[in-house]
């Protein structure tokens, strides 16, 4: 019998369980450690920070589907891997033995690294998580009893800048239906060198796409912003040139602040020799696979992925759902390969797929591969995004609750752009 682990169960490692299940025999086990209980879709955190969403409609208890599933579920967080035994050793003393790890446990939310960045002591908020878009969703409530100047950014070294993006237009989306948005002056204040960089060079026009829904929404901004310390009420940045040297210092005042921070890897694998880089990330070679420990796999937002370009400010490159799902099927048909005694030969995708909710409408684009120069450099505006980002909302979260391991992107999102002929033309 192979046991094959899991460790977390957000979007890519609960898709993971389900599939590397559905390809194994019945005679293997899988299990999935998580300190969660729930899976949580991340993606409508920006709309649970406004109230148009309660907690409950984003979560889906995770045991009954994993037993559904014939899926051991260890809900006790990681507190360190030890790849040299085998196993993973749990918060509670206990310790997990696998003949294969698939780590999947997303980032650790570096908030340390902006003196007064984050909800735990310091003076913004966050949406990366459900707890932290509940707590803003209380924070920004009382804000609209009596409002004021609002900052959304995303500190140096993001590499998620889509929710930042997105919660800025909810927020005005919002404003405007409570008729409050002529009270509330706001700025977008970003790592990265230009509105629309997105970490990805741009893809298409995002630019200026997004340029003119800043301006139309009277949304202003700063960017190449190296943002050094945030006090209550005040954000201080350093507007860089583009050789990285100081252009201008700018203190922003703000009565509610929402900041993306950086990612790091989790404590867990941190500083593991040959297995993460100087950051945490999970190394991986095109297979998935860890090159120094062969039985270890790692996917979604935890994996190391090399800049698309260098710039003034760090900036990062975001793992998005299309990428994870790829992660996910290539890490599956891999591991039954090897337990097969085959070698692996599956490959993720490294390209991009993303729908950005305005509120009303929003922006969508594709871009094949990430790294430029690309096959596919594509980007489209309108109500549809909205009514699409509903839509797939609701379609993962039953796949979710009904145990599914169908390709959602695939299926779904790729069809619903109107790229799938492109995709087989590759």
């Amino acid at each position: 019998m192979t046991h094959v682990v899991v460790l977390g169960a957000g979007v890519g490692g609960v898709a993971a369980a389900i599939e590397i299940r559905d390809e194994l025999s019945k005679q293997h086990q899988v299990t999935v450690i998580s300190k969660l209980e729930s899976f949580q879709f991340t993606p409508s955190n920006p709309w649970l920070a406004v109230s148009w969403r309660k907690p409950e409609e984003l979560t889906v208890p995770l045991g009954p589907v994993f037993k559904k599933k014939g899926i051991a579920f260890i809900p006790v967080g990681a507190k360190r891997v030890h790849p040299e035994e085998n196993h993973v050793e749990l918060e509670d003393g206990e310790n997990v033995h696998y003949d294969y790890l698939v780590i999947a446990t997303g980032p650790r939310l570096a908030f340390e690294e902006v003196p007064g960045l984050g909800p735990h002591g310091g003076h913004t908020h966050s949406i990366c998580t459900l707890d932290h878009a509940v707590t803003a969703s209380k924070a920004y409530e009382e804000f609209c009893k009596d409002p004021g100047p609002i900052v959304i950014g995303a500190a140096p070294g993001v590499s998620c800048f889509g929710p930042a993006y997105e919660f800025a237009m909810i927020l005005d989306t919002d404003l405007r239906r409570r008729k409050i948005r002529d009270k509330v002056p706001m700025t977008y204040v970003s790592s990265e060198p230009y509105v629309g960089h997105l970490g990805l060079g741009g893809v298409g026009d995002t630019r200026g796409m997004l340029e003119t829904a800043f301006r139309e929404r009277h949304i202003k901004w700063i960017v190449n912003a190296k943002t050094t310390s945030i006090e209550p009420n005040l954000l201080k940045c350093s507007e860089l040139d583009d050789n990285g040297q100081v252009k201008k210092e700018h203190d922003v005042s703000f009565k509610f602040a929402m900041v993306m921070p950086a990612f790091k890897g989790v404590d867990a694998t941190m500083g593991i020799e040959g297995l993460v880089n100087p950051r945490g990330f999970i190394v991986i070679d095109k297979n998935q696979r860890n090159p120094k420990y062969r039985n270890i796999f790692g996917i979604g937002v935890c994996v190391a992925i090399p800049p698309v370009e260098a710039t003034p400010v760090a900036t990062g490159v975001p793992k998005t759902g299309y990428m994870i799902e790829s992660m996910v099927t290539a890490t599956a048909h891999n591991i039954s390969a090897l337990v097969d005694g085959r070698e692996p030969t599956e490959m993720g995708t490294w390209n991009a797929v993303c729908l950005a909710d305005f509120g009303d409408k929003g922006v969508a684009f594709v871009a094949r591969p990430q790294i430029p120069p690309r096959n596919v450099n594509w980007a489209s505006e309108g109500r549809w995004v909205h009514l699409a980002k509903i839509a797939f909302e609701k379609y993962f979260i039953r796949k979710v609750r009904m145990g599914q391991s169908e390709p959602v992107y695939e299926r779904y999102i790729m069809k619903l752009l109107g790229v799938e002929r492109l995709r087989r033309a590759l």
